[in-house]
């Protein structure tokens, strides 16, 4: 099992397009992945309503905890996707 936690950096957070592009990649992997806020409530990161009513913004510390024989390499994706702000070039 792993535990991250990461920041929304991009300028609109978890909008409808950024969601999308992030149950893109969890959905690849097998493992299991969780994500909400810091404190907040967990919720399955590879169900597009559940993400969208996360209503992360900018700035929403978010805490991932992946579970299963690819969570690493599930972790490397999504970490790569957040910091490259969704493709969306701000």
């Amino acid at each position: 099992m792993r535990e991250e936690k990461i920041t929304l950096i991009n300028k609109l957070g978890l909008h409808a397009r950024a969601t999308a592009k992030l149950i893109g990649v969890t959905t690849r992997f097998t493992c299991r992945i969780q994500m909400g806020k810091i404190g907040g409530k967990m919720v399955d990161a590879k169900s597009i309503m559940s993400v969208m009513l996360l209503a992360a913004s900018n700035g929403t510390e978010l805490q991932f905890v992946l579970d299963g024989e690819d969570e690493d390499q599930a972790w490397d994706a999504i970490a790569a996707m957040i910091n490259d702000r969704f493709e969306e070039g701000e």
